[in-house]
């Protein structure tokens, strides 16, 4: 929804009125910012559904907000913002594994390994 990866978490559905279709009302949570969005469409419209990729990371090191990661199969390093859930981020240090989502574009780790 408006270009950002959501969850959906509550759907309804209205019955078709005289002359009119029936109405579909989404509420959704961003994946990435937590934030709250909703939808009303008809229920016969397409709503997007975005790829998310499950991948492998190592953490290198903390780069202001960010950390840099080397993801495991590619070798490619790059920078994520530190999350923001206290559980994850107490576990984060240089070597631990991580795995993080890649999502329209955007990173976001989602939980450490091990």
């Amino acid at each position: 929804m408006d270009g950002e990866p959501c969850k959906i978490v509550e759907f309804e559905k209205s019955k078709p009125g005289k002359h009119g279709a029936a109405k579909a009302r989404i509420v959704a949570m961003s994946v990435t910012t937590g934030t709250k969005k909703s939808v009303i469409s008809p229920v016969d419209a397409r709503i997007e559904v975005p790829m998310i990729e499950k991948k492998t990371a190592q953490v290198l090191a903390f780069v202001g907000s960010n950390v840099q990661l080397m993801d495991m199969q590619t070798y490619e390093t790059f920078e994520t913002p530190i999350p923001e859930d206290e559980e994850i981020k107490s576990k984060l240090a240089a070597g631990v594994e991580v795995e993080y989502w890649l999502m329209l574009g955007q990173n976001k780790i989602m939980r450490t390994k091990g």
